[in-house]
């Protein structure tokens, strides 16, 4: 067995036709055709339904899918492991919430000094990053801390306090309990802290309302749709425009910190060794915590 047969059963499983990974890889269709017999004879069982729409997975492939990944991934590990120690470069894949405030910091110092580093951030909650990076889709996330799994290890950015928000219309807490919450999708921490001092409270939300982005959310509340739970940091200039007002829960509700995750068991590359200097260095700067 060699690895690009692997290489192309992946990607067969991926397009779900010859044509599509033939087309992607420039290969002639017959090649990739007896690449994937050639596979189904050594494991000595199908591994695709053949139909008209395509090809999926059978039961052994889905099971060899997942070896696949692994032993591809240690070949890449393996291939960074035995080269020498050399300057950041590469792709860094790097997720976060939406509302880690001193990032642009973070991200401006990395790449001015580490200019061979190709780095892309994507955004999403903390449930679904911390998923990304155990699968390796992701090098590192910023998330905030919750309990984590023990395949991860976490370094410590920042901690934040959040605050109810609402419009300026003179509203108790007890009243506020009534209104609609505005919040990111199922996953987000701050959501479930919010959950926790509702749960506390004994009552449940009327209403909840999910929404994609903070800048929608914080609009939504200025306008009257409905109370959120956010950072401070990230509302002050409008509450200093009297265009909201706040509302304090117990610290033990309000107080998180942001975290930077990564797989524990993978190779610490320079590239990412540097990225996680990068924020030690950033947080000393300017006091992050």
């Amino acid at each position: 067995m060699e690895f690009k047969d692997l290489e192309i059963f992946q990607l067969v499983a991926d397009k779900g036709t010859i044509t599509e990974a033939a087309k992607e890889l420039s290969y002639v269709q017959s090649n990739i055709t007896a690449r994937i017999r050639k596979l189904e004879a050594e494991m000595n069982t199908p591994l695709f339904n053949r139909h008209r729409r395509g090809m999926s997975l059978t039961p052994e492939g889905k099971k060899l899918l997942t070896y696949s990944k692994k032993i591809l991934l240690l070949k890449e590990e393996m291939k960074r492991v035995v080269q020498p120690n050399k300057e950041p470069s590469g792709k860094l894949e790097i997720g976060t919430i939406e509302t880690v405030i001193h990032l642009p910091k973070i991200l401006s110092s990395y790449i001015r000094k580490y200019k061979d580093v190709d780095l892309s951030v994507f955004t999403g909650v903390t449930k679904n990053l911390v998923t990304e990076v155990l699968n390796h889709k992701l090098d590192g996330a910023f998330i905030t801390e919750s309990d984590f799994d023990p395949d991860l290890m976490s370094h410590e950015v920042f901690q934040e306090e959040l605050v109810l928000i609402s419009d300026t219309r003179v509203s108790t807490l007890e009243e506020l309990k009534e209104e609609p919450i505005l919040c990111f999708s199922e996953g987000c921490g701050y959501r479930a802290r919010l959950a926790e001092w509702y749960k506390d409270q004994n009552i449940s939300p009327k209403k909840i309302m999910e929404f994609g982005t903070l800048e929608t959310i914080l609009r939504s509340v200025v306008m009257g749709l409905g109370i959120a739970f956010v950072p401070k940091s990230e509302v002050k200039q409008l509450e200093a425009d009297g265009l909201i007002q706040f509302h304090q829960l117990p610290e033990q509700y309000s107080k998180i910190k942001t975290v930077f995750i990564r797989r524990a068991d993978t190779y610490l590359t320079p590239t990412i060794e540097k990225f996680i200097e990068t924020i030690e260095i950033n947080k000393q700067k300017n006091s992050f915590l």
